[in-house]
Order: structure tokens, then C-alpha cells, then sequence
């Protein structure tokens, strides 16, 4: 007996586009069919998009989503792809509310769904307040094979699903997901995916989005896995691919069973699918990449897919000659390209020298387009207007650039990008409707002593091709600063930086406070004044463009501060 193919097919959708990610699907499954699979599995909500948010709401939408699925069974059909399952996630309702689903679509017709049982609510999750849980198993026959499908959270909590569908027998589970990347996330699915695999005691095919949606980026990183953990196959990260891979039945199936308490089994059956000229296919195991590869495809991800899928064109920045705008303008150049991408030099009689020309030298290592606007006029006029001293006058310079970047990007039509980092932002060091402006701010979730590193890793890339680093070195090696006052440094106000991120991820990302902190080895004085700079800072973060999210708690719909908020934590009693 042939062993089931299964085709994943990792792809990337657009929230909304109907009948766009329907095209896109049925391109993915004619392949699938090229290359003799029996089934194929699409991610989750890949027909709608994900996340959709409160378009779950909408029953208009919720009705052209129920609508497509039934169209796009007819589309396969059509399209030759009539005699292949395909699994596709959509966005379902019924007298219950809306629902995260999953079709099982043959010869035309929708033979079956499944909802999503476990709906997670945390972090950037809000499936509780969207969809209604499923209570029914779905289990699809393809031959011998029987074929269960799961939705995403149902195998990262143990119960649920998972030991229903192994005691109401099935021979592979099919998982369906939309898990955005995180840094480690990966080595983080590959357990979980091994632990249901064992669980349910049968193979488990984890098929993942890819692309990015807002703050969110889908990383792929598709995988089959043996109910004893053995990977049978990954596919690529970061970019669209199909992983094919046989499967074969166990030696010792489990029965059928009905009556698995508090489920509902639905059993279809497909004609046996028999492939001519079939052959066992060689394992295909993409390689994971390094860790600043992956940060930096995800930053480029999201950036691109931000960009296209709202229809700009183009993305214009200001260049201060300092690290974040030199790695900011090389992720855009690496997602747009140079010709789409347009940097302005804004020097202030604060610029240094060494300044300017590390943002001319960034423009020629990377030949994006350049040009230089002075803001020392405009900063004159309000400065002498107002009267203006100290930290307004400070203020006033990034306020002008503010001004310049969004000019420029009203008469051209240039989506802004912000260059601020998540340490900046954690503690407030930017200058609201300054240097805050613009429409999606890149490393927005990348701490500066990640974007130093982030700088050399592509430096050291372009070498090991043989092409120009695209980061000046003295952008990388010099001493932080805004320049906005004669001789000014960040160390002036704040910590070093490796100092201030570490003790930043225990109080962000940790939900550690002043008295575990302190015991951690830190002083408390320094760990007091950052955590009131954050708590004050809430403000402003509100403000902020949206950004890509790559750690494990960004800013905005990942971490949900209160502005008005008595309770300071900098003031815990030790």
C-alpha cells in the first residue's frame, strides 16, 4: 500500500483578500498535485487571513468567508485539484458566534469542518473575545488513513483535542497554525509538536503561515514529526514553500471509537487516491537559521509585507549617521530594494562632522537615495519665536525633522519609517511627534544591544558574499548619542546599554519588579530610575507607530500598560 502524501503548503495570505489568498490557494494545491500528494494543508485562517481582529465581528464578513469556502471547493475542483483533500483554515459562524475553522474540501464540496477548541488569550491573543470553541472532532478517511485536524493552541495545551482524536482512533494528525515568530519560538514548536506526536501516538504535520500581518510576522518553519520525534520533514523559514512528505500507516492502528466522552465525532470517507508512477520521496529538512538571521529576515518580513500589502511604493527615513537609522535603512533596502528606498541627512549645528558623512557613506554602501535637508533655519525661527531653551530647544530640533520626514512623504507619497528601538522607547528617550513620526517603525521591538549586533551579523553576511557591508563601522563603534546639545551622550541619562536592556527584558518581558531585580545583582537606585521611566513612558508609547514584534513581550497589543496608573512600581517596598 502507498504511503499518504502530504503536501504543507506554507503561504502567505493577505487579511481580508478573499480572493486573492483563494487564487493563492488554489496555485499552492495544483503544485501539491504536481507532486503527487493525496492531501494538502493549508495554515490557519488561510483564506480570511490572520489575524482578522474585529473583522470576526462583522457577520458581513463572517458571511463572505463562510461563502468562499464553498466557492473555493468548486475553484479546486475546476482547477484539476478536484481528486486531492485539502485542508483549509477559514473564518466560520453559526447561531453560536463566529468560529476559527477548518475545511475539508474533495471533488467540489465541503465534506467536513472542525472548529477550534483552545482559544488563547494572551500576549498578542484574543481568540475568547472573537470566536466560539468547537466540540467536535473531525476525522477523514483517505483509504486506510484516517486523518484528524487540530487548529494551532489545541496541541500547546495538554488535554483538548489531541488524546480525544488518538481515543477515537485516527492514523496522522493535521495541525493548522498561524504562530508568529518570536526569537527561540522555533525550538519551542518543535517540542510541543513532539509531545502531541507522542500524546496522540500517530505522526503530526505542523503547517505555519508566513508573511507579514501589522506587528506580527509568520516565519513558516513547517514540520512533520514521527510519533516517536523523529523529524520527517521542515520546511523553509521565512518564505513561502510546499514540504511534501509520506506518511505510513502505524503497524497496530487503534480502533474506531465513537463514544469518546464530550465529543462529537464526524467520519467522512474519501475514495482511496492512488498516484501513478508514484515513488517514496527523499526527507526534506530545511536548515534553521541562526538566531540574528532569523531576527533579521523577520524585521524584513514585516517591513515588505507592511509596505505591499498597504499599498505604498516607497519609504523614506531620516539618516542621522547613528546605528538605528543605518540598520533601519539596510532592512528596508534589503525588503524594498534601493530604488524604493530614500533617506534625508537633517543636520542641526549640533551634527557632528563624523555624523554626516556616515549617513553619506550609508547611502553609497547601500545606494539608497540621498539627499541633505538642514533643519538649523527652521529650528532658528521657533527657537527665536518662543523663546525657547534647554529641553525644548532640544525638542524643537527632532519636532523639525518630525516635520521634514512627513513634508517629504505628503509630496511624494514615501511611507515613513521610525528608527527608535525598543530600549529607547522602553524608557521614553524619544521625542514625541519628533522623532516618534511615521507609519510602521521597524525595530521598534529590537533592543540596542541587538541592533549592534544585528549590525555586524549583516556586515559580516555581506562579506562572507562579497559585497559591501552596508553598516559604516564607525555607525556601529561610536558612542551613542542624539546630538542634540553640545557633547551629549544617552550615557549621560541612562546606563550602558547591555546593562539597560538586561535589566529592561526582566521588568518588560519577565514581569520581574524593583525587589527581583535588585536581587538578580543590580543597583537599586539604577533599577528604581528605569522602572519609573517606563511606567512614565506609557504615554508615549501609545503614540509610537506599530512595529515588527521578534521578542517575547513587544510594546503595544503584547504588553497592555494602563496610561493613568497610580501604581509605581520603582516604589516597591524591599
Amino acid at each position: 500500500m502507498q504511503a499518504l502524501r502530504i503536501a504543507l503548503a506554507q503561504i502567505n495570505p493577505t487579511v481580508g483578500d478573499l480572493e486573492g489568498n483563494a487564487a493563492l490557494i488554489v496555485s499552492w494545491a495544483r503544485r501539491a498535485v504536481e507532486e503527487g500528494a493525496q492531501i494538502v494543508l493549508f495554515p490557519e485562517m488561510a483564506l480570511t487571513g490572520y489575524p482578522v481582529e474585529d473583522l470576526a465581528l462583522t457577520p458581513a464578513f463572517a458571511d463572505a468567508g463562510k461563502d468562499a469556502v464553498r466557492r473555493l471547493a468548486d475553484a479546486l475542483d475546476r482547477a484539476g485539484c478536484g481528486d486531492i483533500v485539502a485542508v483549509v483554515g477559514y473564518l466560520d459562524r453559526d447561531l453560536a458566534g463566529a468560529r476559527n475553522s477548518a475545511a475539508v474540501l474533495f471533488r467540489g464540496e465541503v465534506l467536513s469542518h472542525y472548529d477550534k477548541v483552545a482559544l488563547p488569550t494572551y500576549r498578542v491573543f484574543d481568540e475568547a473575545r472573537y470566536f466560539a470553541p468547537g466540540s467536535r472532532l473531525s476525522i477523514t478517511s483517505i483509504g486506510d488513513h484516517r486523518v484528524g485536524v487540530v487548529i494551532c493552541e489545541d496541541i500547546w495545551q495538554p488535554g483538548g483535542p489531541v488524546p480525544a482524536y488518538s481515543a477515537a482512533g485516527v492514523d496522522v494528525l493535521l495541525c493548522l497554525n498561524a504562530s508568529p515568530f518570536e526569537r527561540g519560538k522555533d525550538h519551542i514548536r518543535r517540542s510541543v509538536v513532539e509531545r502531541r506526536a507522542a500524546e496522540a501516538g500517530v505522526p503530526l504535520a505542523y503547517v505555519n503561515l508566513v508573511g507579514g500581518q501589522d506587528e506580527l510576522v509568520f516565519d513558516g518553519g513547517s514540520l512533520v514529526v514521527a510519533r516517536d520525534g523523529r523529524l520527517l520533514g521542515r520546511a523553509r523559514q521565512f518564505s513561502e514553500d510546499l514540504l511534501c512528505v509520506d506518511v505510513d500507516l502505524p503497524d497496530h492502528p487503534r480502533p474506531d471509537r465513537d463514544d469518546v466522552p464530550g465529543w462529537t465525532v464526524d467520519r467522512n470517507t474519501v475514495s482511496d487516491i492512488v498516484v501513478r508512477g508514484w515513488d517514496r520521496r527523499d526527507e526534506t529538512v530545511a536548515d534553521s537559521k541562526p538566531d540574528e538571521e532569523q531576527v533579521w529576515a523577520a524585521l524584513v518580513t514585516g517591513l515588505r509585507d507592511y509596505v505591499h500589502k498597504n499599498g505604498f511604493r516607497s519609504v523614506v527615513l531620516g539618516l542621522s549617521g547613528g546605528i538605528d537609522s543605518a540598520v533601519v535603512a539596510a532592512i528596508a533596502v534589503d525588503s524594498l530594494g534601493s530604488d524604493a528606498v530614500h533617506g534625508i541627512s537633517m543636520p542641526s549645528r549640533y551634527s557632528s562632522d563624523h555624523s554626516r558623512s556616515d549617513a553619506a557613506e550609508l547611502a553609497r554602501r547601500t545606494g539608497l537615495h540621498f539627499q541633505t535637508e538642514s533643519v538649523e533655519p527652521m529650528v532658528e525661527v521657533f527657537v527665536r519665536t518662543l523663546g525657547l531653551h534647554g529641553l525644548a530647544e532640544e525638542n524643537i530640533q527632532a519636532r523639525c525633522r518630525g516635520m521634514t520626514l512627513m513634508a517629504v512623504s505628503n509630496e511624494a507619497g514615501h511611507l515613513v519609517l521610525a528608527t527608535g528601538n525598543k530600549s529607547e522607547l522602553a524608557v521614553g528617550y524619544s521625542t514625541i511627534y519628533g522623532d516618534a513620526v511615521g507609519g510602521y517603525a521597524p525595530i521598534k521591538d529590537v533592543p540596542k544591544s541587538l541592533v549592534r549586533d544585528l549590525a555586524r551579523w549583516r556586515n559580516k553576511a555581506a562579506t562572507e558574499r562579497g559585497e559591501v557591508p552596508p553598516v559604516p563601522e564607525s555607525s556601529i563603534d561610536k558612542a551613542p548619542s542624539a546630538e542634540l546639545r553640545p557633547g551629549q551622550l544617552d550615557t549621560d541619562s541612562l546606563p550602558d546599554y547591555d546593562e539597560l536592556d538586561a535589566i529592561l527584558y526582566r521588568y518588560v518581558d519577565c514581569d520581574q519588579g524593583l525587589h527581583d531585580i535588585v536581587a538578580a545583582g543590580y543597583d537599586r537606585d539604577t533599577v528604581a530610575d528605569i522602572l519609573q521611566r517606563v511606567d512614565a513612558a506609557e504615554y508615549k508609547r501609545r503614540q509610537y507607530p506599530i512595529g515588527t514584534k521578534v521578542t517575547s513581550r513587544a510594546f503595544g497589543r503584547d504588553r497592555r500598560m494602563p496610561v493613568t496608573n497610580a501604581f509605581h512600581s520603582h516604589e516597591e517596598r524591599m
